[in-house]
């Protein structure tokens, strides 16, 4: 008797058990039920806009020069620094070159001397002392007399080097007591009044270019987007790089200046893409996605996104036009969730 009251308590037990475990596993998937969640959607619309390509170029001078000693010598003066204003003709440098200065002297003296020589024989001449050759003799050692002269005279004008133009010391490279040799820069020169923007420009979009062509540059330091001008096109590629050197005149803004780095919007041609408001783009993590309705439920897209136009952007990739997406509310949905739209 006390064998069977054991058996039908157990049972009993046993019922309790799985009529509690029950009631957990129903409590368990009544939590996942997703609440309907009210959103705001748009259908997905195809814009076409100008495609373009961006290209890194850097502000320069369209007037440059380095300046360089056209003669040996030690650098005796030069009364200029980086970043110094000079005019045309404004003094550089000026070199130590008396071996040139002994040769003007030695020069000079031989000319005297060759002179007095000329005159005198044109004197023998008329008096029939002296032959014609040898008249021709002398007067051709009395003009090599004057180019030895003048040749060492321009060698002297070497020793003052003076700027080409108006501009600005962009780089100094020597200083007083270096040498300056043929070949060796001392300073750099750049007008800042007349600038251009040189790209190096891919052969893959080098027939997007073409001369007189404005294009939209965006430099860093000038508030709005400026329109350069094509005026210079390498005619060959660099071998190495594969690319094309363009040129761009710019015209004056404020904030432009030499060295800066500039971007040029190579057009493309006509592209046309979905677009959404941007409150529609969610980025959780790395990824980006939007919410799609269809049956009353949210689907989760993974999307690529392209460019920003103010209040929308572009979806490169996910999601097709016409389509339902959610731009209202979609930052808290969860794939799958009910909606009701507004």
């Amino acid at each position: 008797m006390k064998t069977v009251l054991k058996m039908i308590a157990a049972g009993l037990g046993l019922a309790v058990f799985v009529v509690g475990c029950g009631k957990k596993h129903e409590g368990l998937r009544a939590e996942k039920v997703l609440l309907t969640a009210s959103v705001r959607v748009q259908p997905i619309v195809s814009k076409a806009h100008l495609a373009t390509e961006e290209v890194v170029g850097t502000v320069r001078a369209k007037l440059h020069a380095t300046l360089e000693a056209k003669v040996a010598g030690r650098i005796e003066q030069m009364p200029v620094v980086a970043g110094q204003a000079v005019k045309a003709g404004e003094l550089i440098a000026v070199l130590d070159v008396r071996e040139i200065q002994a040769k003007l002297d030695q020069a000079k003296a031989m000319l005297d001397q060759a002179k007095r020589d000329h005159d005198r024989f044109a004197v023998l001449l008329q008096q029939k002392a002296v032959t014609q050759a040898e008249y021709d003799g002398m007067d051709a050692r009395f003009r090599v007399a004057e180019g030895s002269v003048l040749e060492a005279e321009t060698m002297m004008g070497y020793a003052r080097v003076t700027a080409p133009f108006d501009g600005v010391v962009s780089r100094k490279f020597a200083d007083v007591g270096d040498l300056a040799t043929p070949g060796r820069p001392l300073v750099e020169i750049e007008d800042p009044k007349a600038l251009r923007l040189e790209a190096d420009i891919p052969e893959a979009l080098i027939g997007h270019v073409q001369p007189g062509a404005k294009l939209a540059i965006r430099i860093s330091t000038v508030k709005e987007a400026i329109e350069g001008m094509v005026s210079e096109i390498s005619p060959a590629a660099d071998p190495n790089s594969r690319t094309f050197r363009v040129k761009f005149e710019l015209p004056d803004a404020p904030g432009l200046r030499l060295g800066l780095f500039g971007r040029v919007a190579i057009p493309l041609g006509e592209v046309a893409l979905p677009r959404v408001p941007a409150s529609a783009l969610v980025q959780r993590g790395q990824m980006e996605m939007v919410f799609i309705v269809a049956d009353q439920k949210a689907q989760m897209r993974l999307v690529k996104s392209g460019k920003h136009y103010d209040d929308e952007v572009e979806l490169v990739s996910g999601v097709d036009p016409g389509e339902q997406v959610v731009v209202e509310g979609a930052a808290i949905l969860l794939d799958g969730q009910p909606v009701e739209t507004k």
